[in-house]
């Protein structure tokens, strides 16, 4: 079946676009090149409110995006805050 997708041009799930393109970000960042303060956090948090408004009604300013480094670690922290389901 794979073949047929391939010739068909069937599209991927969502998740997995998104996965694909955070770790093209981190390896990007991991890489050296830009060593201040990284610029696609704005972007990074637009992409995120776009997707998770296909499915729910959200605030932007209830999703957070930070960067934290120490020593030779890298954490990227993505705080959402879901409104209730009431």
């Amino acid at each position: 079946m794979s073949f047929f997708s391939f010739l068909l041009g069937e599209k991927k799930k969502t998740a997995s676009v998104a996965k694909e393109r955070l770790q093209i970000i981190l390896a990007h960042e991991r890489s050296g090149r830009n060593t201040g303060v990284p610029d696609y956090l704005p972007a990074l948090q637009r992409d995120l409110i776009a997707v998770i408004s296909k499915y729910i009604p959200i605030n932007p300013d209830d999703i957070k995006v930070q960067l934290d480094r120490e020593d030779n670690l890298e954490v990227l922290e993505v705080k959402i805050e879901l409104p209730d389901p009431r």
